[in-house]
């Protein structure tokens, strides 16, 4: 009976063991389908997410022109100056001489609202151009309103109420008889490209954006990059380990969970009404970023620098290296890659920011493209604040293609980032 007993208890041990050991495998395959659902999830958002942006702004990259016949008439030149001559008034003509039926007078104003006002201006460099055109006719193309671009495009439905649409019956009938002419077509909109912001959508561009988050990255990158780096080196080679030296490294940590808002109150007090600066200039923008990135540029330095073995330290003091020339030599070019990394994630970090920079003014209408650090002007996350807050429909598509934009940049320089800490990355 014991001998049986004795043989049962091995074999009871066995089966718990057995039962555990499956309970443990069917937990781990619930938690490995937990973790890609997890991923499977996150992926559907973040594809709806670029679907979404994707074709809501991809016709901005396109736009409508129409082609009118302007009589250069010499009595709209009345002065020898060419700036003053009328070129609203030719530009109203020739759609005057493409619809002679139009007589009554709200017609008219709906016929020259087919067109946007830029046209006068496209006729202005013309003449500046080449004086010569004026007792001329020439074919021009000039851009199409808003309203008659969505309306090409799509984004408006013909099938409702006259009374609900922007665009009125007797306009869709000159639309259409524009195309059937091959009098309207939609080119690539260089504009979008070329132009600063505007009020009217069809004129609006990302151009001075792009200068003015150009100029206040590229200030960022000039004072953060060797601040950074230089306070990373001291506090990891050259600080002494004591209470003020732990105090500091809390205080990094703890400025790099500060919301980015608060830079911009604390940019707003100091660089604006403390020391005078002028507001909404990329000087103060770049300043209060970099106090932003400081913080992620140091903590990435220095881990850089840890992850550099004692060894090559040891070995560049044993053959003479003063200890700044083990750090120059030796250690730092080591650890670049790693900071070079840190650096460009920070400037991605800078470059998606808006709340700080709104703090600073950067949030004001600016026409103009700026021309160097001291000029007004805003950027690319803040001009999408500000379209995507107003009211026309041709802003929607445009805040859109400037989301586009700004994804690109920042999937490039998070891009470059991998690339640089694949391409030189050490391990020991």
């Amino acid at each position: 009976m014991k001998r049986m007993q004795n043989t049962q208890q091995p074999a009871n041990i066995n089966l718990k063991f057995n039962e555990g050991l499956k309970r443990r495998y069917r937990a781990e395959k619930n938690f490995q389908r937990m973790g890609i659902g997890a991923i499977a999830i996150a992926l559907t958002f973040l594809a709806f997410l670029f679907i979404s942006i994707i074709s809501k702004g991809y016709t901005a990259f396109q736009q409508t022109y129409i082609q009118i016949e302007v009589d250069f008439e010499p009595s709209y030149f009345t002065s020898e100056n060419l700036s003053a001559a009328d070129y609203p008034g030719l530009v109203k003509a020739s759609l005057r001489k493409m619809f002679p039926e139009v007589k009554e007078r709200r017609e008219k104003r709906r016929l020259y609202g087919l067109v946007s006002n830029s046209a006068a201006f496209t006729l202005y460099d013309m003449v500046k151009e080449n004086p010569n055109i004026i007792g001329t006719t020439r074919q021009v193309w000039v851009l199409a309103d808003d309203d008659v671009d969505m309306m090409v495009k799509g984004h408006y439905d013909r099938s409702i109420p006259e009374a609900d649409r922007r665009v009125k019956d007797n306009q869709l009938a000159w639309i259409d008889t524009l195309e059937q002419n091959n009098k309207l077509k939609k080119k690539f909109n260089t504009i979008f490209f070329s132009a600063g912001d505007s009020r009217e959508p069809e004129q609006a561009g990302i151009w001075g954006a792009v200068r003015g988050s150009f100029y206040t990255l590229l200030l960022t990158l000039a004072l953060s990059f060797p601040i950074g780096v230089a306070a990373a080196i001291y506090l990891e080679e050259f600080a002494p380990n004591n209470v003020w030296t732990d105090i500091i490294e809390i205080n990094i940590n703890n400025l790099a969970a500060v919301p980015s808002i608060i830079f911009g109150l604390l940019g707003l007090a100091i660089f604006i009404n403390f020391w005078g600066m002028p507001r909404s200039t990329p000087i103060v923008g770049g300043l209060v970023l970099t106090l932003m990135t400081l913080p992620t540029i140091i903590i990435a330095a220095r881990a850089s620098l840890k992850s550099v073995p004692p060894s090559i330290r040891e070995a560049a003091l044993g053959i003479g290296a003063s200890k700044i020339q083990m750090v120059t030599h030796h250690v730092l070019p080591l650890a670049l890659p790693g900071m070079l990394t840190g650096t460009i994630i920070g400037m991605a970090q800078a470059l998606g920011e808006t709340a700080p920079l709104l703090m600073i003014g950067m949030v004001a209408f600016i026409v103009d493209v700026p021309g160097s650090f001291t000029d007004p002007s805003t950027v690319l996350p803040v001009q999408i604040y500000l379209w995507a807050d107003s009211p026309e429909r041709a802003f929607t598509e445009k805040t859109s293609a400037a989301i586009m934009i700004l994804l690109g940049f920042l999937v490039l320089m998070n891009g470059a980032a991998v690339y640089l800490r694949k391409k030189f990355e050490i391990k020991w």
